[in-house]
């Protein structure tokens, strides 16, 4: 069976550089709704059996619009599992302001999540943040054989399709981040881990 996910829509604090994160949200960019119909336009001919969804606004309305799109009605269960990972203090804050008070820090989330420590700013550890989207993830896999798709957020999403396609904590920043709207598909004959990584962060389908 194969496993697609995608990013939400690109909002006006990612334009803004500011931290969304598990509790931060804010509006869709007017622009994002084109590329949400054109996902969802690449994507009708796929028989999906479920749509699982982040339930933070951005992500939400962005599998409605994917949905949308489509002629058969596909149920779409939100599960807060697939919320974004928790910045704790930073969230609505600026990006390049947070850098200058927590630089190796936020380095490390970006590019080595081995070392990511987030107490200084009571944030969600990478541990916690793999085991609540792999959880919900693994069990959506167990329950169908037809393809499933998944819209959640940048960071949490990375992390958690690279960690089942098998890579270690070190490496799942590799192969950079998420980008909005963008396609990744897991594949997988059995249901173990790791899955088949056969797609990841297309966008050559968005206008």
């Amino acid at each position: 069976m194969r496993l697609y996910f995608t990013r939400h829509g690109k909002t006006e604090w990612n334009e803004q550089g500011r931290f969304q994160g598990m509790n931060g949200d804010s509006p869709l960019l007017p622009t994002s709704f084109t590329q949400i119909r054109a996902l969802g336009n690449h994507l009708k001919d796929i028989p999906f059996v479920a749509v699982y969804s982040s339930p933070s606004q951005r992500a939400r309305q962005t599998a409605e619009g994917i949905v949308q799109q489509w002629q058969n009605s596909v149920p779409i269960y939100y599960d807060s599992n697939l919320r974004e990972m928790g910045y704790g203090k930073l969230e609505g804050k600026s990006i390049a302001e947070m850098h200058a008070h927590y630089g190796e820090t936020l380095n490390n989330m970006r590019h080595h999540l081995d070392l990511y420590d987030p107490t200084v700013f009571t944030g969600e550890t990478v541990a916690v943040m793999l085991k609540r989207m792999t959880k919900t993830i693994t069990e959506a896999a167990s329950q169908y054989n037809d393809p499933i798709l998944f819209v959640g957020h940048g960071a949490s999403m990375t992390a958690a399709v690279q960690f089942l396609a098998g890579k270690d904590t070190a490496d799942l920043r590799n192969m950079g981040g998420l980008k909005n709207n963008s396609l990744s598909i897991l594949k997988t004959k059995d249901k173990k881990i790791p899955y088949k990584l056969t797609l990841w962060n297309d966008v050559s389908f968005l206008p």
